[in-house]
């Protein structure tokens, strides 16, 4: 396949018209083509141009030009004068210049600073706490990101709002470790909080990363909710900061109770408190603990 059907059918080309004045930034995945535009150069041979690269696979700057050989599979000039990098890594970030001179010998150079990004796996919070103790430091769990570059950033979330770290109530343990081969990033950040006695009872903890590179969107994770215990009491199971009854409702369905023989009421006690307290349902002044099935049914009523 011809450079030229190559580059109309699948390439990403970056064009920026006008003679440049200063690099411009070019932002491209890993693993896909980039085209460079070599401004000012004839659209066909014969050519005066010549690009010159400093990238992190060179010790120097690297020279290629029409006439010259392909660099291996890294770059190539094409016909029209574009520089081709087929699959761009993170070997490729650098500077990239070309001096081209026209027929009527007018010079324009063009100059690219190119930086290279990839999207890592949606973030995940591994080993979540089951529930979380009021007044000690608890681990709410560890938020990890693999796969991304540059590395990016992790951001635990309370409710749906940043958590920031005071070395208190809110700690949080980072690491970040890249893979030797493809020189990619993963990153950990363990949260550690100390719920305050007294304050909510289910919490509802995130975590989000937030690429390393501008206009990237940021990823986030499940939400996870827990339950915050009180202190242990004399030795008895955990129990919840009290919250006192302050009214009971009772609701009925359908609205007013009013229904056909043999028809269905259903009757609910609303009291809400912590501990829940215990519920007994009377008729007619009679205990229903015990019979309350039969007296129920006795009377043409379902429970």
């Amino acid at each position: 396949m011809a450079a030229g059907a190559v580059v109309g059918a699948w390439m990403l080309v970056l064009s920026l018209w006008g003679t440049v004045m200063g690099d411009q930034n070019i932002t491209a995945r890993i693993g896909k083509p980039v085209v460079l535009n070599c401004k000012g150069a004839p659209k066909k041979p014969p050519q005066q141009l010549e690009w010159k690269l400093n990238t992190g696979r060179t010790e120097a700057w690297k020279v290629l030009s029409p006439q010259g050989d392909p660099w291996d599979s890294v770059a190539r000039v094409l016909p029209n004068g574009s520089l081709l990098l087929p699959a761009v890594g993170i070997q490729d970030e650098g500077t990239f210049r070309c001096r081209a001179t026209s027929r009527s010998g007018k010079e324009t150079k063009s100059n690219y600073r190119v930086r290279v990004y990839q999207i890592p796996g949606k973030p995940e919070i591994v080993d979540p706490a089951s529930e979380l103790m009021a007044g000690v430091p608890n681990k709410v769990g560890t938020c990890v990101s693999e796969g991304g570059y540059p590395a990016g950033t992790l951001n635990w979330l309370l409710d749906g709002k940043t958590l920031i770290p005071d070395g208190k109530g809110v700690s949080v343990k980072e690491e970040t470790k890249r893979h030797p081969k493809t020189g990619l990033f993963t990153l950990h950040s363990e949260l550690m909080v100390t719920p305050a006695r007294g304050g909510a009872l289910h919490p509802t903890f995130s975590c989000s990363f937030t690429p390393g590179l501008p206009r990237r969107r940021a990823l986030h994770t499940a939400p996870i909710q827990l339950r915050v215990w009180s202190e242990r009491r004399g030795g008895e199971g955990p129990n919840v900061d009290a919250v006192p009854l302050k009214e009971v409702q009772l609701v009925v369905e359908p609205e007013g109770g009013a229904v056909a023989p043999g028809g269905t009421v259903t009757l609910t006690c609303e009291a809400p408190a912590q501990p829940p307290p215990q519920i007994h349902w009377i008729k007619d002044v009679s205990d229903l603990r015990g019979g309350w099935q039969a007296l129920w049914k006795g009377r043409g009523w379902k429970p």
